[in-house]
């Protein structure tokens, strides 16, 4: 469980939200929407320990995260908006280098099916600057199907994709939290997955 009590965030000398508690247990997804500015990716940074709050605390199964970091990292997922490719790299070796960085194992045969499964098959030993901006899209979402971690914290990851791919991470996200995942996604569009709670800033 992932549980945050009395979040305060500031920004320069702006206070983008404050005293915000929230909890997500396995099985569950929260949709946290607002207007711009309003402080979504500032939130998701703050959950997955890459920034600090002004204030509150973050726990993840009753400890603080900042104790149980290595533990965290293990289960933790996070999906920034702009999101790291190394373009010199094939799209297959950005998956591998990905899993490399996490400390985690991924099989030839799985990245190989991940790439595949957002339509870059025949395209996996292309270096990814050669690919389009979509293409570069489904590599990412490629990474979080090969990446075995409980949480995942996803900032906008139905950005730049067609209607396919939407309904491809559409399917996995629901996947993951029917296994028992869990999950913390920013949008701006409505989410076709079922199950979800609102978290309004």
């Amino acid at each position: 469980m992932l549980s945050a009590h009395g979040l305060t965030c500031v920004r320069g000398d702006r206070r983008l939200f404050s005293e915000l508690d929230l909890i997500v247990d396995g099985g569950e997804w929260l949709h946290v929407r607002g207007e711009n500015g309003a402080g979504k990716t500032s939130l998701l940074r703050l959950l997955a320990g890459l920034t600090q709050p002004a204030e509150g605390e973050i726990r993840w199964c009753g400890e603080k995260i900042t104790r149980a970091d290595e533990e965290y990292r293990k289960n933790l997922l996070f999906f920034g908006h702009h999101g790291a490719l190394k373009e010199d790299l094939t799209a297959l070796e950005n998956l591998e280098f990905s899993a490399a960085m996490d400390g985690a194992e991924l099989a030839l045969e799985n990245a190989l099916r991940a790439l595949q499964r957002f339509g870059l098959k025949g395209r996996e030993q292309l270096p990814v600057r050669v690919l389009s901006a979509g293409q570069k899209r489904r590599v990412m979402l490629a990474r979080i199907a090969t990446r075995n971690a409980r949480l995942w914290i996803l900032d906008e990851p139905f950005t730049a994709l067609d209607v396919k791919a939407v309904d491809l991470l559409a399917t996995l996200i629901g996947e993951h939290v029917t296994q028992g995942g869990m999950a913390i996604l920013t949008s701006h569009q409505t989410m076709p997955i079922p199950g979800g709670r609102v978290v309004q800033l």
